[in-house]
C-alpha cells in the first residue's frame, strides 16, 4: 500500500473522530479535501513544483498521529521562554497541533478582537469561520493542503474587526512535544477586516528529540486598508521536518509583509501564495535560510497580481555549508487586467563548500503591457578579493568571512518590523554563522548532537 493510500485509509478509520461536533460545512470541506487527495496523492518530484524536494522520503517513517489534545500537567511557559529583551507579546501555544489554553479557549478583547482556538471559534462563531476557511487554501492546489484540510482539527484563530488594532504582537509557538515519532497537522486562520492592523510572530520550536513531521496551513485575509506583519523563526532540531503553507488574500490598499528566518531543521519546505485581489494592494515577502550538514531548505513563492496598481517585492537569501542543499522557486503572475503592476524578485545564495548545492528558478509570467517587473538570481562563493582586502587591513580571515556573511544576511533581517525581535534574530544569526548556536539559550535541547534521519 502506498503512503498516500495509507492516509486515505486512516481518514476513513478516524472520520467520526475528525467530524465530531463539527458544523456540516466542515464535514463537506473535509470530504472534498480527501477526495482531492485521493486523486493527486502526495506531490512527488515528477511535479515541477517539487522537483528539488523529496516528500516521499520524509513521509516514509511510521508516524503517530494525535486526534485529541495532549494532557500536559505543567506550564509550557516554564520550559519555553523566548529570551528577547523588551519583547512584549501575547503568547499563544499550539501544542502537538492543538491550541494549548490555560483558561478560556477563545478570548474576546475589549475592542472585539478574538484570539484563541480555531476549533472553539468553529463552535462559537461558525458563520465567521465559514466565510474564510478553505477559501484561500484550495485543496486542489496541492496534495499537502488537501491532507491538512482533511486531518487538521485545531490551530490558532485571530479575528480583528473593522477599524481595530491589535496593540501588542501575538507570538505563536508551534511546539511538537511527544514521546513518539509524530505527524502533526494544524490550521491557522487570521481575519483582518477593513482598516485594521496586527503583528504576528511565529516560532517553530521543538522540545523532544523524536522525529517530527509537521504539515501546517495558515490562511490570512487582509481586508481593505489592513496592515499585517508576519514574522516566522524556524528553529527546530535536525530530526524535525517542516512543511508550511501560507495563503494570503489581499483586498484594496492592504499591505502585508512576511519574513521567514530559517536557522535549524531537517527538511523544510515553505510555500507562500499571495493573491493581490484589488487595486492598491502591496505585498512584501522576505526569507533568509542558513543551512549546513545535510539540511534541505526549499522556498516556493507565488505572487498573483490579479488587479491593477498593485506592488510586490520578494527577497530571499540562502547560506549553505557542508552538504546542505537548497531551492528557491519564485513566480510572479501578472494577469491581463493588472496594468500598472510593479513587481520585483531577487534570490541571492552563497555556497560555503564544494558539496553544498542550490537550485534557483525565478519566474515572470506577464499578460499585461503596462508593468514594471524584474527578477534575478545569483549563486556563488565569497569574493576572494574582498576577503584579501579585509585581511590586508588586519582582520583575520575567519572574522572577515563572518563579517561578509553577516552583511549578506543583514538585508533580510532589517525587514523584521518588531525591533526587539530583529535584534534577537541578529544575535541568533551571528551565533549560527559562528557555529555557536545549538538551540535557544534557555532550551535543554542540543540540536548539534542529534543524529540525522537515516
Amino acid at each position: 500500500m502506498s503512503t498516500s493510500q495509507e492516509y486515505i485509509e486512516l481518514f476513513r478509520e478516524k472520520e467520526s473522530i475528525l467530524e465530531k461536533d463539527s458544523p456540516s460545512f466542515m464535514r463537506e470541506i473535509r470530504q472534498d479535501a480527501m477526495h482531492e487527495f485521493s486523486l493527486t496523492g502526495l506531490p512527488d518530484r515528477k511535479s515541477e513544483l517539487y522537483k528539488y524536494t523529496s516528500l516521499q522520503k520524509i513521509f516514509e517513517p511510521k508516524y503517530s498521529i494525535q486526534f485529541q489534545p495532549s494532557k500536559v500537567d505543567f506550564r509550557v511557559e516554564d520550559i519555553f521562554t523566548c529570551d528577547v529583551p523588551n519583547l512584549r507579546t501575547r503568547l499563544e501555544i499550539i501544542l502537538n497541533g492543538f491550541y494549548f489554553g490555560q483558561g478560556s479557549m477563545l478570548t474576546r478583547l475589549d475592542n472585539g478582537i478574538l484570539i484563541g482556538s480555531l476549533a472553539e471559534a468553529l463552535r462559537l462563531h461558525p458563520d465567521l469561520v465559514k466565510e474564510h476557511f478553505a477559501r484561500y487554501a484550495h485543496s486542489r492546489s496541492d496534495g499537502l493542503v488537501a491532507l491538512n484540510t482533511a486531518f487538521a482539527q485545531d490551530g490558532l484563530f485571530i479575528y480583528v474587526p473593522r477599524g481595530q488594532t491589535l496593540k501588542e504582537p501575538v507570538q505563536v509557538v508551534h511546539l511538537p512535544m511527544t514521546g513518539l515519532d509524530t505527524l502533526l497537522h494544524y490550521r491557522n486562520l487570521f481575519i483582518l477586516e477593513e482598516n485594521t492592523s496586527a503583528e504576528v510572530i511565529v516560532c517553530d520550536h521543538t522540545l523532544s528529540p523524536f522525529r517530527f513531521l509537521t504539515n501546517s496551513v495558515t490562511e490570512i485575509y487582509a481586508g481593505p486598508s489592513a496592515r499585517f506583519s508576519y514574522s516566522r523563526v524556524q528553529n527546530e532540531h535536525l530530526n524535525s521536518n517542516l512543511l508550511t503553507n501560507l495563503f494570503i488574500n489581499q483586498e484594496r490598499d492592504s499591505q502585508v509583509k512576511t519574513n521567514t528566518i530559517t536557522l535549524h531543521g531537517g527538511t523544510i519546505r515553505n510555500n507562500t501564495h499571495v493573491l493581490l485581489n484589488a487595486p492598491g494592494a502591496g505585498s512584501e515577502v522576505y526569507g533568509l535560510s542558513l543551512s549546513d550538514r545535510n539540511q534541505h531548505i526549499d522556498n516556493f513563492v507565488n505572487i498573483d497580481h490579479a488587479s491593477p496598481n498593485c506592488t510586490s517585492n520578494q527577497l530571499f537569501k540562502c547560506i549553505l555549508d557542508e552538504q546542505a542543499t537548497g531551492a528557491f522557486n519564485g513566480r510572479i503572475l501578472v494577469r491581463p487586467d493588472a496594468q500598472k503592476t510593479v513587481a520585483f524578485q531577487t534570490n541571492n545564495n552563497i555556497l560555503m563548500s564544494d558539496e553544498a548545492k542550490m537550485n534557483s528558478k525565478p519566474q515572470l509570467e506577464i499578460y499585461a503591457d503596462d508593468v514594471k517587473c524584474s527578477h534575478g538570481a545569483t549563486t556563488g562563493q565569497l569574493d576572494e578579493n574582498a576577503l584579501f582586502y579585509m585581511q590586508s587591513r588586519g582582520i583575520p580571515r575567519h572574522e572577515a568571512r563572518m563579517l561578509m556573511l553577516y552583511a549578506f544576511a543583514h538585508e533580510v533581517i532589517e525587514k523584521v518590523d518588531v525591533v526587539p525581535l530583529k535584534e534577537r534574530i541578529n544575535d541568533l544569526v551571528d551565533k549560527r554563522l559562528r557555529g555557536e548556536l545549538s538551540r535557544c539559550n534557555n532550551c535543554s535541547m542540543a540540536c548539534g548532537n542529534l543524529s540525522l534521519p537515516k
